[in-house]
């Protein structure tokens, strides 16, 4: 770092009132799980992750005998986890301090050896795939050299393929003869193609792209042993759809649910049906899909999201589910229709906050749809905040945040955009942002805040543009070509400077940004110079945070750098917030210490201290 930059004001605390400071540090602290997952052959031997410890760890559940066991204890935490089919041992990615650069670790289910490297003979990368049989495993490697995959059997490793470009292990058959890998060697990882190999000498079976700009991915082979039918997502009509390609027989079977927006799926344990998640319109629900029938039937929930879910070997449907009031929970469905919660963490639950309400706006791209949530207290257009959800390729949801919820409570209204470049709308809108990144979902969030001001919600002279990721890309290059717009911006591990993280970042963001951009910066240059934050960096007039992990792979720290010290010859107010770990952080205090300098920071920003 070449410039000593003004570090960022840490508060002692937000509120003033007691109750008000206790409850939204509660919601961050609030012990959380996900939805477990199961060995194939031994359902009983579950793993899920939680934050109970007050770091975001993996946990196994013995069900026959109904104890946890907390299995990974790192500094910055641990997400990654699956387990063998035969519920004997527990793998999980090994990185160093959240840099995502390492490999899969592995240690007996019930606890009793260290974890040691599964592969000896795989060498370190970012993670590609990881598909585990009772002989044979596959395992995706990603380096700068590009994609490797490679396949453990007997006692003997090797490498069956190679390629510059990104690739990875999707799916193995239940009697391990058949595995699906995905690939881009047609130069577009954005929306690769699937190939299915033979395991016994890794050589072709099958095929299948759909062509420029139509994606396919490989979910999951049919539960049942010779059965060589494999479910995947297409998107041959302009949206993510199902497939099921019965790869020996040749035959296909696309599946017309009849519903708006976009959907994934899995097999029910006996491949009789489907589990079907919809999305629309930021909200999701369950669907079981009779395979012989066609019929489609509703797994009741609430309005909300659906953070997970799967089906149980005797059927129940285990799932996660949280709308913007209400905090996540883990529920369980039984085939007579009643529904129980399934874990409960211990300790105090996460106090509730306020709903979401839609809002509709026309845009130059087409109808824009946004998420609108208003403080409890106030009257008349609001402090607002917009949220930009990272991505680009996610959508924001009604789903509970703890994040929205204290902006909220800090007397901000929010308003989070499913800008073009969003999933759930369709693919044209997802790819709408194909040549010219970050502009053309600006132009989106510019008619939803000119939206806001109109309607009455927000005071356009106290709006805060903020986004982690993409969003904080989206940020700064928000505040560098709308000068006038925005009175304070907070980027977290943003890009800054598009050329420079193009260099530094991992190879699969290489490949990313150079199907979306249209080539390389040696390619493109002008796209890049033109979609890059730092080259309006002269337009920024407003008071900027900008927070960054020393150890990301995505948003790597030197290019953030070089946008500071740009920033630093400017008479503008910002301050820079540094940790040490990745793409974000998993540890608790750390997130409440972050959302804590971002939140002062705007209130002092807008004056509202």
């Amino acid at each position: 770092m070449t410039t000593q930059h003004p570090a960022a004001q840490v508060p002692d605390k937000l509120f003033t009132d007691p109750v008000a400071e206790e409850r939204w540090r509660a919601r961050f602290k609030a012990p959380r799980v996900s939805v477990p997952d199961w060995a194939l052959d031994a359902p009983d031997a579950s793993l899920y992750v939680s934050n109970a410890s007050g770091v975001w760890e993996v946990y196994a559940w013995d069900r026959a005998a109904d104890t946890h066991r907390q299995v990974t204890d790192r500094p910055n935490g641990t997400l990654h986890a699956t387990t063998s089919p035969d519920g004997r041992w527990i793998w999980w990615f090994d990185d160093t301090d959240g840099d995502e650069f390492g490999s899969w670790v592995r240690e007996p289910y019930a606890g009793s050896g260290a974890a040691a490297k599964a592969l000896a003979d795989v060498p370190d990368g970012y993670p590609a795939g990881l598909e585990i049989g009772h002989r044979l495993v596959a395992v995706g490697v990603s380096t700068d050299d590009g994609s490797a995959l490679y396949a453990h059997r007997d006692g003997e490793t090797v490498r069956f393929y190679t390629s510059e470009d990104d690739a990875g292990v999707s799916a193995l058959s239940r009697d391990e003869r058949l595995l699906a890998i995905s690939h881009s060697e047609h130069g577009d990882s954005r929306h690769p193609a699937v190939r299915v190999l033979a395991s016994d000498g890794f050589t072709t079976v099958a095929d299948k792209w759909d062509g420029e700009g139509k994606g396919l991915s490989a979910l999951a082979f049919s539960p049942k042993h010779g059965d060589t039918r494999l479910l995947l997502l297409h998107e041959r009509h302009g949206r993510e759809e199902l497939l099921i390609w019965d790869v020996e027989a040749g035959t296909e079977h696309e599946i017309d649910l009849g519903l708006p927006g976009e959907v994934v799926g899995d097999w029910y344990p006996d491949a009789s049906a489907l589990l079907i998640v919809h999305f629309h319109e930021g909200r999701s629900s369950l669907h079981r899909y009779d395979l012989a029938s066609g019929e489609l039937t509703a797994v009741e929930t609430p309005p909300g999201r659906i953070g997970g879910a799967g089906v149980r070997p005797d059927g129940t449907v285990e799932y996660s589910w949280s709308s913007a009031a209400e905090p996540p929970v883990v529920r369980v469905r039984a085939t007579d229709g009643s529904d129980t919660v399934l874990l409960e963490p211990p300790g105090e639950k996460a106090p509730g906050s306020e709903p979401v309400t839609d809002a509709f706006v026309d845009g130059p791209g087409g109808r824009i749809h946004a998420l609108v949530s208003r403080p409890s207290a106030g009257e008349g257009p609001q402090p607002t905040v917009f949220l930009l959800h990272g991505g680009p390729h996610a959508a924001d949801e009604d789903r509970f945040s703890a994040y929205r919820a204290v902006w909220l409570d800090a007397g901000f209204a929010v308003v989070e955009v499913n800008y073009r470049g969003s999933t759930g709308y369709g693919s044209a809108w997802r790819d709408a942002i194909e040549g010219r990144p970050g502009l053309t979902e600006l132009e989106d969030v510019a008619a939803v805040h000119d939206w806001a001001v109109r309607s009455g919600l927000s005071d356009p002279a106290k709006c805060v543009v903020t986004g982690a990721s993409w969003g904080g890309y989206l940020t700064l290059l928000a505040l560098g070509t709308q000068p006038g717009r925005w009175a304070a911006g907070v980027a977290g591990v943003p890009v800054a400077d598009y050329v420079a993280a193009y260099e530094d970042e991992m190879e699969q963001l290489r490949a990313f940004d150079r199907a979306l951009f249209g080539g390389s910066p040696t390619d493109v240059p002008a796209v890049y110079d033109e979609c890059s934050p730092i080259t309006y960096i002269e337009n920024v007039d407003v008071p900027v945070l900008v927070l960054a992990g020393d150890n990301d792979p995505r948003c790597p720290i030197r290019q953030i750098e070089n946008y500071l010290d740009r920033l630093a010859a400017r008479e503008v107010p910002y301050e820079f917030y540094r940790y040490d770990a990745g793409h974000g952080s998993l540890v608790i205090a750390e997130t409440i210490k972050q959302v804590a300098i971002e939140v002062d920071f705007a209130r002092r920003a807008l004056n509202l201290t």
